[in-house]
């Protein structure tokens, strides 16, 4: 949607569906990241499950044990060999959790700090 509605003229804007593929994402995100060289990055997943938005304060490398789209999960169960555990965001997420909520919208906004290890 955001695609759709836009940003302003100055900012150059990206969009891509990336599988859920613990392979695909491994060569994708670092190609992109070196493609376009980006000041904010924000990534989207979407869950069947989900009840809320939830905004989240930290991504894990480590404790993934379900397969993927293609029936693969890495041995390790890590998404990057010798990646960091953990990497936090430097957005202030309760600060747009309180944002996003006192608009009135008709959404819940919940913060993690346990990024998609299910």
């Amino acid at each position: 949607e955001l695609e759709k509605l836009g940003l302003r003229e100055d900012v150059d804007l990206h969009v891509y569906e990336v599988p859920v593929e613990y392979q695909t994402v491994q060569r994708l995100i670092p190609a992109l990241w070196k493609k376009h060289s980006p000041q904010l990055v924000v990534h989207v997943g979407v869950s069947g499950m989900a009840t809320t938005v939830t905004l989240e304060k930290c991504g894990h490398n480590v404790g993934y044990k379900g397969l993927d789209n293609c029936r693969f999960c890495p041995g390790s169960q890590c998404c990057v060999e010798g990646g960091p555990e953990c990497i936090d965001s430097i957005i202030d997420m309760d600060a747009v959790c309180r944002r996003v909520s006192a608009l009135g919208l008709d959404v819940t906004v919940t913060i993690s700090k346990d990024a998609g290890r299910y």
